[in-house]
């Protein structure tokens, strides 16, 4: 499948219009708007990062990220962080800094932002992610089922979405919120199913924010180096009971399979993902 809907861009939306036409009907949007009041979208800079905080040792992840073995989901070095960003703001890289709860580490950086007042529900924490061009993070959705309001500084990004009933033909992985289809340049004849996947393309400029709804499948692409804040919002206990449920079985199952069997574990879920995948395909040669 090459070709992708493009999310919508809205700007001066109340909370009453986004909640009737996306939060309500969990449909992607990107706001033109919703930070254009941040000092970070007018002070977060490359430079800025550098200047502040660039003695920072920091983890490295790149694409062996969900390779099995001891080094699963864990980074594969460290680099000072203003030679990060001097790659990242120049050259291509597969290295990523992400999932960073930054404000941890630097609480002022949370008054160079507001908490959105589009939706009730924001968790306290803030997420960074750091990325060079042409890096990518996989196919997944977010294992805690928050939605999630991206905003994306100096560049461009680009994320791909799919819908949750789309999770076999997208060859789910289970016990995980991952997948190991490559979306911008997919093996087919591995892939089959994904074929049929029907997906969105979000392009986030400078200042923008998508919109992602809870168990939304994204792709994140950096057309350009650069660098976003992730915030959360949870509107229904009953999607915190999932979330946390998701999290013991990730941080249990999966990664304690995956130290006890290691590639015979990741060969058991590919193949579970590909049963799952051709009972969908059956359905639809058969229609």
């Amino acid at each position: 499948m090459s070709n992708f809907n493009l999310v919508e861009k809205v700007a001066n939306i109340t909370k009453e219009e986004f909640k009737e036409k996306y939060l309500s009907t969990h449909t992607p949007v990107i706001f033109k708007d919703l930070a254009k009041n941040w000092k970070a979208t007018s002070e977060w800079t490359f430079d800025f990062f550098r200047k502040n905080y660039g003695n920072w040792e920091i983890p490295m992840y790149d694409d062996s990220y969900h390779n099995p073995g001891d080094n699963y989901m864990k980074p594969v070095t460290t680099k000072k962080f203003h030679d990060y960003l001097d790659i990242i703001e120049k050259n291509p890289t597969n290295l990523r800094f992400h999932n960073f709860q930054i404000m941890k580490r630097a609480p002022e950086l949370a008054d160079y932002y507001n908490t959105p007042t589009i939706m009730d529900g924001f968790l306290k924490f803030a997420l960074m992610f750091f990325g060079g061009k042409g890096s990518a993070l996989n196919l997944h959705y977010d294992i805690d089922c928050s939605h999630v309001f991206l905003t994306h500084f100096q560049t461009e990004k680009i994320v791909y979405l799919f819908n949750p009933n789309q999770s076999r033909l997208l060859y789910k992985l289970p016990f995980t919120n991952h997948s190991h289809v490559n979306v911008l340049n997919p093996d087919y004849h591995k892939y089959p199913a994904f074929k049929y996947a029907k997906g969105l393309k979000a392009v986030i400029e400078h200042g923008e924010t998508l919109f992602i709804p809870k168990l939304w499948w994204h792709y994140v692409y950096y057309s350009e180096g650069g660098f976003s804040l992730a915030l959360r919002a949870n509107d229904s206990l009953k999607t915190k009971a999932k979330g946390l449920y998701n999290l013991v079985r990730l941080f249990t199952v999966d990664t304690g399979m995956n130290f006890l069997a290691g590639e015979k574990w990741k060969n058991y879920k590919e193949e579970k993902a590909k049963e799952n995948a051709n009972k969908v395909l059956r359905k639809i040669y058969a229609a």
